[in-house]
């Protein structure tokens, strides 16, 4: 992960989707803490830093990621689980859990507990990868504990006691070759193999421009299908 977030098509992607719904979501006026929940090696802290106006802290369970942070020159992190989370009610005015809830064994715990750290009016920003049907090596790979339908993650989150504001598939183009790809390597009982193949520098331009397209449209109407659900969440309240 490391080696590829900076660059790799999918990880820019998925960090361009967050940081644009935290802008459309989160009011610009005074400083915004954000927790970063699940912040691996540390890229979307590094995208965070580098906007005024917001303050990050990271928290992730594998204290190897804490530590690749660390390189990075961020000292705020704090190793913890999202279900129990270390941080007082009413904290952050934002929690970003991108591709986390589905790792954790008790996603509704790992909801009620990122509604308790929002302040009210508040806003998480979460990816989750769509669809049990496929699922594959690739998630035994990267030790998912499920996939989600949209409708099951916006009934997740609305028990939790937070409003859903936007839900919309991501990852949309690609979904048909990718699919394919996944039920195949499911056919075939194919080895557990994360699916990030490598690929030109031309192609993973091209793919990254793709990308930023479906998510300027995925900003106006929601994606009815792709291979990832991205979630904006509001608790209810004024901060």
């Amino acid at each position: 992960m490391r080696a590829l977030e900076d660059w790799y098509w999918w990880f820019v992607a998925r960090r361009s989707a967050a940081l644009r719904f935290l802008d459309d979501y989160l009011p610009r006026d005074g400083t915004s803490r954000i927790l970063d929940a699940g912040c691996g090696t540390g890229a979307l802290l590094d995208a965070l830093r580098a906007q005024p106006g917001r303050e990050a802290v990271g928290l992730d369970f594998a204290e190897a990621a804490l530590q690749f942070c660390r390189e990075r020159g961020y000292e705020r992190l704090v190793r913890g689980d999202l279900e129990a989370l270390p941080f007082a009610e009413a904290r952050f005015d934002a929690v970003t859990a991108l591709d986390v809830i589905e790792h954790v064994p008790d996603d509704a715990a790992a909801a009620r507990e990122i509604a308790r750290a929002l302040k009210p009016g508040g806003i998480l920003v979460a990816s989750v990868p769509a669809y049990p049907f496929l699922w594959s090596g690739h998630d035994v790979a990267l030790h998912h504990q499920r996939r989600y339908y949209r409708a099951e993650m916006v009934r997740l989150l609305e028990n939790a006691g937070l409003r859903v504001e936007r839900s919309t598939y991501l990852l949309t183009a690609l979904f048909p070759v990718a699919a394919v790809q996944r039920l195949l390597a499911r056919l075939f009982r194919r080895a557990a193999r994360a699916g990030l193949p490598p690929v030109p520098a031309w192609l993973n331009r091209a793919l990254i421009a793709l990308q930023h397209a479906e998510l300027s449209l995925s900003r106006r109407v929601n994606l009815p299908w792709g291979l990832t659900i991205m979630v904006v969440a509001r608790k209810p309240g004024e901060s």
